[in-house]
């Protein structure tokens, strides 16, 4: 039976979508059968990202109403095996999406893949409550930036009341932090926040912290997850925070800058970023 993972915030352009598409191509390229859905319904972008948008032929609202099958929906990656994308619909409102019917999709999916990663839209409005409301796990996406974290933090709030199993007494959601465009060097300026400000307010675990890196936008150009560029440093950290996600203790990674100074030019000693 799959997990499903919703991967969300309170505010917009935080790299949501790309992290979804990273993220979901990080657990298919360890042997996870995976798929993305995109719950932006009227805005995809999704299949972009992932390089499919010329073989979309139904969406995720099509199957809702029953035009469709999900078989007929679904599209296979062309570059790794277990990975499957279910577009939104860009011509219907966010009114489409029904709990049942996500409900009823969902459930379906779970009968046949290992993980269902909901890439949900920002915000608290129609969409983003449907791609919330089933998970079993959240990433919260979120800049090191006072407005991204405070709208996390709201986020994180309609987690705690508004899901299905929060309805239902069950085991509360288990929640993450994706910390996102991260620059040591911009935090010890002072024009960014910090990781341990961040766990601070946030009071959930650090899952992953990706670096503001060129290799995200060339990747998005492209049409390629950037987990796929396993030299890139965001590729790298994206395919760590999968590996934390599974289990594995491994180390954070690109959240330190060298001193601009004589001692490390000498010495070569760093300054850190907490984590």
């Amino acid at each position: 039976m799959a997990e499903i993972i919703v991967v969300t915030s309170g505010k917009g352009g935080v790299g949501k979508t790309t992290s979804s598409a990273s993220m979901a191509t990080a657990l298919a390229l360890r042997g996870y059968k995976t798929v993305c859905i995109d719950f932006d319904v009227g805005l995809r972008n999704l299949d972009l990202i992932m390089g499919c948008e010329r073989r979309v032929v139904y969406d995720f609202v099509n199957v809702i109403n029953e035009e469709a099958t999900l078989r007929q929906a679904l599209i296979k990656d062309k570059r790794v095996e277990n990975l499957y994308l279910l577009p939104a619909s860009q011509t219907r409102d966010k009114d489409a999406l029904t709990k049942e019917g996500v409900g009823k999709v969902l459930e379906e999916l779970k009968q046949q893949f290992d993980y269902v990663i909901c890439d949900s839209p920002a915000g608290i409005e129609k969409g983003a409550l449907m791609a919330l409301y089933y998970a079993d796990t959240a990433i919260i996406v979120t800049n090191p930036e006072v407005s991204s974290v405070r709208d996390s933090d709201r986020i994180l709030g309609i987690l705690s009341s508004k899901s299905q199993r929060a309805e239902t007494n069950q085991a509360a959601i288990k929640e993450h932090l994706l910390i996102t465009r991260y620059s040591p060097e911009r935090v010890i300026n002072g024009d960014m926040l910090n990781i341990t400000d961040i766990k601070d307010i946030l009071a959930i675990p650090v899952l992953g912290v990706i670096p503001e890196s060129k290799a995200v936008l060339r990747a998005s150009n492209a049409g390629v997850p950037v987990a796929f560029d396993k030299d890139s440093d965001a590729g790298q950290a994206y395919n760590d925070a999968v590996a934390r996600l599974l289990g594995e203790d491994v180390p954070h990674r690109f959240i330190s800058t060298e001193k601009k100074s004589l001692l490390k030019r000498i010495f070569g000693s760093k300054e850190e970023a907490p984590v």
